[in-house]
């Protein structure tokens, strides 16, 4: 074959070999790779998150805070502050600076409503009562009936708490008169004075009840029909909306349902 056959034949297939390389590194390019990276994820929450909750709630929020700071690492919720509802409303309403409020009534949040400090609140949670004694049971009390026994010391939540309201219409429902020694500002004031014996009996709600073993449950008749049920709201002034929001969700969630179900809470 003539030399400029030869180098025309050389350039050809030099061309060509040149040309299946590119589509070859075509092919093997990843599209995924060369994409510009998604910017669709929601932002990671950040701040910090004030709570407010009724004192029946503390072992089961404290376990909730816990979660929800595990689940978002730039969130710190601040030590929650515990009490009966309707302290903590009053607080609320005279300035105090709170992301979320849990009360155990709804007459209570419904204050903050009035006052346009929140809105929309969503139960969460119900509870009922039972009758507590000392462990050992010393005063021999057996129902409702004892709490009129004027040789008993008895201790109840004061009426303008939640657990004072449902005791108050347990007590009426069953046609009791209690012989009452002190009324207490929320119903884990009731618990430690039964729990240490510087009581007889008193009523607190079955959550409460179920937190110690230095006292005895006794069920009542009724108690099935006297309801607490639990609203939750993020207020309207909250620091960081986002977070308070979703603090919120978290408790309605089914993480958050299945805590407070764990530790003898009704559904809502």
């Amino acid at each position: 074959m003539p030399r400029s056959a030869l180098l025309c034949t050389s350039v050809v297939l030099g061309a060509l070999a040149l040309a299946l390389a590119g589509c070859a590194t075509g092919a093997d390019q990843d599209p995924v790779a060369t994409s510009a990276p998604s910017s669709s994820s929601a932002p990671e929450l950040d701040g910090e998150l004030t709570v407010y909750a009724a004192a029946s709630l503390k072992a089961a929020f404290d376990e909730l805070a816990m979660r929800f700071e595990a689940q978002h690492p730039s969130v710190e919720v601040q030590p929650i502050t515990y009490d009966g509802s309707s302290t903590l409303a009053t607080q609320i309403i005279e300035g105090a600076p709170v992301d979320v409020f849990a009360s155990a009534d709804e007459k209570n949040m419904q204050k903050l409503v009035d006052e346009g400090l929140a809105s929309g609140p969503e139960l969460f949670a119900t509870n009922t009562l039972v009758l507590v004694v000392p462990a050992g049971n010393p005063g021999g009390v057996r129902s409702l009936d004892d709490l009129a026994d004027t040789d008993l010391a008895v201790v109840l939540c004061a009426a303008e708490v939640p657990c004072g309201a449902a005791s108050a219409t347990l007590l009426s429902n069953a046609g009791v008169v209690a012989s009452v020694d002190s009324y207490e500002q929320n119903v884990t004031a009731v618990l430690t004075k039964v729990a240490a014996g510087e009581a007889d009996a008193g009523l607190v709600y079955v959550t409460d009840a179920a937190t110690t073993d230095d006292i005895d449950a006794i069920e009542v008749d009724g108690a099935e029909e006297v309801v607490n049920r639990y609203p939750i709201v993020a207020l309207s002034a909250a620091a960081s909306p986002d977070v308070a929001e979703a603090f919120v969700a978290f408790v309605l969630g089914d993480e958050g349902q299945e805590v407070l179900e764990t530790l003898g809470f009704g559904a809502s």
